[in-house]
């Protein structure tokens, strides 16, 4: 395959994706969900802190770019509503509403946000579809739009568990420790960008 015949297959998979029937994209979506609950066992605990390091967030970010703002979005409310309802797919192959509203409520939130901004960008600006330029699409997303909810989230469920938490301790638990798991994932989603989204 030459390189102008790999740029040709590389728009057209992407069109007929942006193209393909509404039937289609649910099932992508509820592809894509799965693929999350999968990664979120992939899981290293950390004695410090109730959130554990999980591959899922590279998931996450990959829904966007692949699937579009509405669908990857989507992909990730299937996640959680199906791991609230009946799939024990959550970190550790926990699942419930309980788990839900825990430690990591706030991230679960961040993970709808974060998948529809990386699909908007994605969608909306074709220039935008570089590795540089995604790999700051996809690190805004992680570190604000994922991280702010999270760690929101943990602060009111440890304020609601009688233990409140200042800043530096909660981004102790919340965020340092995650830093540079999260470049490689950043990274690696705007790899995965680089080769497979066309440009124009």
């Amino acid at each position: 395959m030459n390189i102008d015949s790999y740029y040709d297959t590389r728009k057209n998979v992407f069109e007929r994706i942006q193209d393909s029937s509404t039937a289609t994209k649910l099932l992508m979506s509820l592809m894509m969900a799965c693929i999350t609950g999968i990664m979120a066992q992939i899981i290293i605990p950390l004695p410090w802190t109730p959130v554990p390091i999980t591959a899922q967030t590279f998931a996450v970010l990959c829904s966007g770019l692949f699937l579009g703002k509405k669908y990857g979005c989507l992909s990730q409310i299937l996640y959680i509503v199906l791991g609230i309802a009946f799939i024990p797919w959550f970190g550790g192959m926990t699942g419930g509403i309980e788990v839900f509203l825990g430690s990591t409520v706030g991230f679960f939130i961040g993970f709808v946000i974060a998948s529809y901004f990386i699909g908007y960008i994605t969608e909306r600006y074709a220039s935008a579809r570089n590795f540089k330029k995604m790999a700051i699409t996809i690190g805004i997303a992680n570190f604000a739009l994922i991280y702010i909810p999270g760690l929101a989230g943990l602060a009111l469920f440890l304020g609601m568990q009688g233990t409140p938490i200042g800043i530096i301790d909660l981004l102790m638990m919340g965020l340092v420790p995650f830093i540079a798991g999260d470049i490689l994932k950043i990274l690696g989603a705007a790899a995965l960008s680089k080769v497979f989204l066309p440009k124009d």
